[in-house]
């Protein structure tokens, strides 16, 4: 059975894992019909760095998640993550033609405030419309149909690297899929996790994956600021690796096993075994230490995340609090160190506005393709990027044709 146009596929490619998330429109809700998880081999911070290994890691959870959903998958929304991606706002103004706001008006002054310089080697991922302003009027979210003469718009802007974009969809691309959408994985995260009373009231979310922390902040409805962060959760496992001299891959299980962000919170007399390296026996290692190990590097994420928001402006309008997502964020104390560096309420985000095997994808770690999926089934699927398409004279071709068909 081939995938129909009621059925949608976020594919997460993380720096830790791959997971493929299949979810089918059922009565105008989304159900998750399938998931396929497997280890990634390939990326580091985000960033693709071994295509082969990437493509193997891609095949293999795309095979579960068909096996699991019934389905063949044609196509996929991409998340996009990485210190590469930067996250801008913009401003644009034009004059209304019939002094009516059309459709054709919205799409020009968005073009107005996309017209910046950006250097060749990066592209505009997203423009996403803040607010719309007619004739001084500001807060207005769907202005076509209002009378006016001028009519502003304040966009933010998401680009990333034109080689990273490429890299991601060529991987998918030779796994036999197509790429309907690359989506922005705190955009995606933030579908699944926040509420739209959140998003108005002001939240910022925080999405700690292995190897980037990617944030957005919202406010009135709409995305204020957008920032990637390349410290996560491997950079913990690492630190556990070389404090307690034991194999990466124990480190990584230590830290899910017996973790803690805040070392106030482990009693004295715990203890856990440290596999050794290099044949020798395992030791004996008080608790209290491997948080004292994991302490510094979660308060040093945070602390970073808090200097971009109060740089950004946006400190006094979050009065939602911060929500937590990705992986690294069931870190045994986590929240209450989130708590004490924001000075705002806490919380974990896991994926709502689903049914189906919620039970199954009911964990933070799955919140970036569940919100890959609920984008999909939002917006729609239509393929913006194609590995060795000429992106320039399509859009210049496209946006001539558009033009004549307004004037003529």
């Amino acid at each position: 059975m081939t995938a129909n146009g009621n059925i949608f596929v976020g594919l997460d490619i993380g720096t830790t894992k791959i997971c493929a998330i299949v979810g089918e429109q059922v009565d105008g809700e989304v159900e998750i019909i399938g998931i396929g998880s497997t280890p990634s081999r390939g990326l580091r911070k985000g960033v693709v760095i071994n295509i082969e290994s990437t493509v193997s890691s891609i095949k293999k959870a795309i095979a579960e998640a068909e096996l699991m959903a019934g389905l063949e998958i044609k196509s996929v929304f991409v998340g996009i993550a990485g210190g590469h991606i930067k996250g801008f706002n913009s401003h644009g103004i034009i004059a209304v033609k019939n002094r009516e706001v059309s459709e054709s008006d919205v799409k020009r002054v968005i073009d107005a405030a996309r017209a910046i310089a950006i250097p060749v080697d990066r592209e505009v991922i997203h423009i996403l419309p803040q607010e719309f302003i007619v004739d001084e009027q500001d807060g207005i979210q769907e202005p076509i149909g209002m009378s006016g003469v001028r009519l502003e718009a304040k966009v933010h802007i998401v680009t990333g690297a034109v080689t990273s974009a490429q890299n991601i969809i060529r991987c998918v691309n030779r796994t036999g899929l197509d790429v309907s959408t690359i989506v922005l994985e705190q955009l995606a995260s933030a579908e699944a996790v926040l509420s739209e009373d959140e998003k108005e009231l002001g939240v910022v979310i925080m999405d700690i994956g292995g190897g980037t922390t990617d944030v957005a902040i919202f406010s009135q409805g709409s995305i204020k600021h957008t920032m990637v962060l390349a410290l996560g959760g491997d950079h913990l496992t690492n630190d556990i690796a070389v404090g307690l001299r034991t194999p990466v891959i124990d480190g990584e299980r230590i830290k899910k096993k017996s973790g803690c962000a805040l070392a106030s919170l482990v009693e004295k007399d715990e203890t856990i075994e440290v596999p050794s390296v290099g044949g020798r026996k395992p030791r004996v290692v008080s608790r209290q230490i491997l948080a004292e190990i994991i302490e510094p590097r979660v308060e040093e994420i945070l602390s970073l995340v808090h200097r971009d928001i109060v740089r950004s402006g946006y400190l006094d309008v979050l009065a939602s609090g911060v929500v937590l997502t990705g992986g690294s964020s069931l870190l045994e104390g986590m929240g209450e160190m989130a708590e004490q560096i924001f000075n705002m309420p806490v919380r974990i985000g896991y994926p709502t506005g689903i049914g189906g095997l919620v039970d199954v994808v009911n964990n933070p770690m799955y919140a970036t393709g569940v919100g890959l999926v609920l984008y999909g089934f939002k917006n729609g699927g239509q393929a913006r990027f194609r590995v060795g398409e000429k992106n320039v004279f399509n859009k210049v071709t496209n946006r001539f044709k558009e033009i004549i068909k307004d004037y003529f």
